[in-house]
């Protein structure tokens, strides 16, 4: 047996909460494959921690919550969203970490017809769309405030460094969609994967092109590679970086090079910013004051919000479903889908949803903030 498959039979074993290994028909059953080991980690990892603080039943129903590792391996998350669907009879999954993971699960969820809560940002496409429904912000909202934030401070050309892999690319063509016809011009753009422990090459040719500002399309401590790099080859423009990278381990791996970044985030990273009118407001306090009590201060995480959030609006669509189907029926699972196109304004932490069968984000300017780093700590840019 691998050691992947280990570490997912250890995170079947410890499962939230604890309830009967034998299906019940009160029993709704969520399967939710994260990466809590390997490049990934960063994410997978707050994403298993949030789960300590969302309910243990919803309406009254309880909630079995199986948990596995995938390490970041979109061949081990299509594996455990399998088993979720044969041997779990799964009422929902969720996952994973990383976009080609979480397009893995989504061809799976989709396939067999149960309701699919992306962690991840990914392309919904025509046969990902029906069942699949994306948590963390999409990429054309949190990149129409990073380019406008350039605009606004005279920015004209950019260089882009971002995994080579379809975050990154989800990123690059982005940035040509968006920041293109705005005026703002590439000069470079390089690549690396995830397990990279260096980009010199790549940093010596972005510095060569001298660009005002560079982005950096990474997630998790990896993104914190660039951007160390950059700063230690001399670099002195702005530097971007998106909200895979919102998170205190950034700034603990960056260290004195994480000042001045720029960083596009969901409002959980600041509830305390925020007015009391926003809706996002109440339910960022509630996690990240719960988190922080039990794993320390300043540890609130994007990537905690995502799979919160989750749960958040099953507590909505899980009491409308139950009205017309019962838990481990494909009537239920239906019902569960028809309740995300039908609920609406639906809060959390990382913003307000409102999913249509057409946009399978549901999220506006609401799941948006813009960070930079100061004296070691986000603060709200200017």
């Amino acid at each position: 047996m691998n050691k992947m498959l280990l570490a997912a039979v250890s995170a079947a074993a410890l499962a939230l909460p604890a309830t009967p290994s034998a299906a019940q028909s009160n029993e709704i059953t969520i399967g939710i494959t994260i990466s809590t080991t390997g490049p990934a980690a960063a994410l997978g990892v707050p994403e298993r921690n949030a789960l300590d603080f969302v309910p243990k039943e919803i309406a009254g129903v309880p909630l079995k919550v199986i948990v596995l590792d995938d390490g970041g391996d979109p061949t081990n998350a299509t594996t455990n969203a399998r088993r979720f669907v044969t041997e779990s009879k799964a009422d929902v999954i969720m996952g994973s970490s990383t976009t080609p993971s979480t397009i893995a699960v989504s061809n799976v969820a989709n396939e067999a017809g149960i309701p699919h809560f992306a962690l991840a940002p990914f392309p919904v496409t025509p046969e990902r769309a029906k069942w699949s429904v994306v948590m963390p912000q999409p990429i054309p909202i949190m990149g129409k405030v990073l380019y406008q934030h350039m605009k606004a401070h005279n920015v004209k050309t950019v260089g882009y460094i971002g995994y080579s892999d379809s975050y990154g690319d989800l990123w690059f063509k982005d940035f040509e969609k968006q920041a293109e016809p705005m005026g703002l011009k590439l000069v470079d753009e390089e690549r690396f994967a995830r397990p990279d422990t260096s980009v010199a090459g790549q940093v010596l040719k972005l510095v060569a092109a001298n660009p005002d500002a560079i982005l950096v399309g990474a997630s998790g401590t990896a993104a914190a590679l660039p951007q160390t790099t950059l700063r230690d080859r001399g670099y002195k423009g702005l530097i971007y970086q998106t909200h895979g990278a919102a998170s205190m381990d950034f700034i603990r791996i960056a260290g004195p090079a994480a000042e001045g970044v720029i960083m596009a985030s969901g409002p959980v990273m600041n509830p305390e910013g925020q007015p009391d009118s926003a809706l996002t407001k109440k339910p960022g306090l509630a996690l990240d004051t719960a988190y922080e009590a039990k794993y320390g201060p300043n540890t609130r995480s994007q990537f905690a919000g995502h799979s919160y959030d989750a749960f958040e609006a099953l507590k909505r669509l899980i009491p409308v479903a139950l009205k017309s189907a019962k838990p481990g029926t494909p009537e239920f699972r239906e019902a569960i889908r028809q309740a995300m196109m039908s609920e609406h304004e639906i809060a959390a932490t990382q913003g307000v949803y409102n999913w249509t069968e057409k946009n399978r984000s549901g999220l506006d300017d609401r799941s948006r903030i813009l960070l930079t780093v100061k004296n070691g700590k986000y603060v709200p840019a200017m």
